[in-house]
């Protein structure tokens, strides 16, 4: 048998699993080049939730079936989000032991593990909008505006500089972004990801309010942060969290997350008909998952349009009291309601 597999290829040491899987996983994580906010979230992951199950177990050891059981304890304890992350991450290293040649196959097999089911967020009308723009403090409006239309993620607003806004073309350019990582300390990055290097043009009907803000509240000089805290330092996301905490609660909307405004400017994008690779452009996407979830948005409201013109159609049709024929029914004209 161990002679026909070297014969093959297939045969493997079996002292190769006997690698820990905290070990391993500490190791992979150290080879790689990762930005900064994914290296803390893969070792958060590990440490929090896979080290915990597996970390003491040899690789080879790990089975599908105790994979299985990880992810439904987890389930009960955490979100949904967050365990499809720590199982993206476990099948990542798994499949490196694999190609390592350490294991034979991957215990993560379970379809559709890594793909978090997440609700839907509500969509709010753009009056809310206008409204969180009046209360927000002044020195803020011009970030509730680029987040919402221009669809622009956190990290990319705070990174930008004046050179990168063109107000006279009506155009900003997106080159890199803030990140936070521990101990309140911020870094300039890149985008998260290569499609994030991007030009997105601005609605013109926010230009004057971007003007007074750069005279008001930009840092000087062509290299000045747009965007700055009270203090004139970095605006922060940890700063911000209580200007934003009462900001929505005094509009209504408790619930409501900073994020949430480029989903807003998103999903107005694909209600204009946008294709499916100019979302991508604009939102700064390389794959077309995000863009598709917003054209589906777009389509649902287009159904509703269609069905309230078919419900328009049936009392039209309902309110005439014979049914006409041949080349009058044809010469017939509905009136919709």
């Amino acid at each position: 048998m161990q002679e026909a597999e070297i014969q093959r290829g297939d045969w493997m040491s079996p002292e190769a699993g006997k690698v820990t899987f905290g070990a391993y996983a500490s190791e992979w994580i150290d080879d790689r080049v990762l930005k900064h906010r994914t290296e803390l979230l893969y070792r958060g992951l590990l440490k929090n939730h896979l080290a915990p199950a597996f970390g003491n177990r040899c690789l080879a050891d790990i089975k599908e079936a105790d994979v299985r059981r990880w992810r439904k304890e987890r389930l009960g304890v955490v979100g949904q989000s967050t365990v499809a992350k720590a199982y993206q991450l476990l099948k990542s290293i798994m499949g490196t032991a694999v190609n390592d040649e350490l294991i034979r196959k991957n215990p993560c097999r379970i379809k559709g593990a890594g793909m978090p089911d997440t609700p839907e967020r509500e969509m709010i009308p753009l009056a809310k909008v206008v409204e969180i723009v009046t209360t927000v403090p002044e020195r803020y409006r011009a970030l509730v505006l680029l987040g919402t239309f221009a669809s622009l993620r956190w990290g990319e607003l705070v990174g930008l500089r004046r050179t990168h806004l063109d107000l006279d073309a009506g155009v900003l350019r997106v080159v890199g972004a803030l990140v936070e990582i521990g101990g309140g300390k911020v870094l300039d990055d890149s985008p998260k990801s290569r499609a994030g290097r991007r030009v997105v043009s601005i609605p013109p009907e926010i230009i004057p309010e971007l003007r007074v803000h750069l005279e008001m509240f930009a840092e000087p000089g062509e290299q000045g942060r747009v965007f700055t805290g009270p203090n004139g330092g970095p605006l922060k996301h940890s700063g911000f969290r209580r200007t934003w905490d009462r900001t929505r609660k005094a509009v209504g909307l408790p619930s409501l997350h900073f994020h949430d405004l480029r989903h807003i400017g998103n999903t107005l994008a694909a209600s204009t008909g946008a294709s499916l690779k100019e979302l991508m452009s604009r939102m700064g996407h390389s794959s077309t998952r995000a863009a598709l979830i917003y054209q589906h948005a777009s389509q649902d409201r287009d159904r509703v349009i269609a069905k309230a013109l078919g419900q328009a159609f049936k009392r039209a049709r309902a309110g005439g009291h014979e049914k006409p024929s041949g080349t009058q029914r044809a010469r017939k004209i509905i009136k919709f309601p």
